[in-house]
């Protein structure tokens, strides 16, 4: 499908989220808590499924050829840790939900309802953005699928995404709500300005490079797994800047090397 016009693949998935979001709230009032809730763990242990198959990629020879042994660990480790430090220092995790509490603002029904009853659908509705679009844009196949998308290979691997997305936010909005619908903004924004930034570097990101940055948001989904397992709320945002970091440490490890 190289022949697709490029942004296709992210305005598909945008529709799909929109779609299964929607599909989601229609049934959601009629499925029990705890149905809900089996739902909202069956999506973490998948989630946990697909961060572990993006984090294997640390040992891809690929990689390992070129930073050599023992240095791809190193260069996921050093880029999560400046990447938290970068993040917490922002304040990333308290902007993003700050962004959810906005848009929860705007999109839901004005009503007659009590303080508390406001602030649980207001944190129902972050939770759902928040993890909805970590989910839906830290993924590999969010970062590989977008640059390839740009680099002129076709929107083939952003097209199997929104087709798993689109089940994933049928999933998560029976669960969590209209939040999930609004994650498809996060989709667009940075799903597109990957794809602009595969555009803009042509084929200059060398394929360690690339690897790299998959396996560290492979251990960053796994966080977002965590969050949907209920097992530790981790910050996922204040992590996400390891993605930029993984590159550079990478091509410091290639010339040491």
């Amino acid at each position: 499908m190289t022949s697709a016009v490029i942004g296709t693949g992210t305005a598909v998935n945008v529709l799909t989220v929109l779609l299964g979001s929607g599909l989601g709230l229609l049934v959601g009032h009629r499925l029990p808590e705890r149905v809900r809730t089996a739902v909202t763990t069956a999506l973490g242990l998948v989630t946990l499924l697909i961060a572990a198959d993006a984090a294997l990629d640390v040992f891809a020879p690929a990689l390992v050829e070129a930073t050599g042994r023992g240095a791809p660990t190193l260069v996921v480790l050093g880029s999560l840790a400046v990447g938290a430090i970068l993040g917490a220092w922002a304040r990333l995790e308290d902007r993003v939900e700050a962004l959810g509490g906005w848009l929860q603002q705007r999109l839901s029904r004005a009503g007659a309802r009590s303080s508390s009853d406001d602030d649980a659908a207001r944190r129902r509705f972050i939770e759902g953005f928040v993890i909805s679009s970590l989910v839906f844009c830290v993924g590999p196949l969010t970062i590989v699928g977008s640059l390839n998308e740009g680099l002129g290979n076709g929107p083939d691997q952003l097209l199997l995404k929104s087709v798993l997305d689109g089940f994933a936010s049928l999933a998560f909005a029976a669960s969590f709500g209209i939040g999930v619908m609004a994650s498809a903004l996060s989709v667009g924004v940075i799903q597109g300005s990957l794809t602009l930034l595969g555009v803009a570097i042509g084929s200059l990101l060398p394929e360690a490079h690339l690897l790299a940055v998959t396996a560290t948001g492979g251990l960053i989904l796994v966080g977002v797994a965590l969050r949907l397992l209920d097992v530790k709320r981790i910050p996922v945002a204040d992590l996400l800047p390891a993605l930029l970091v993984a590159p550079v440490l990478t091509q410091l490890a290639v010339v040491v090397a």
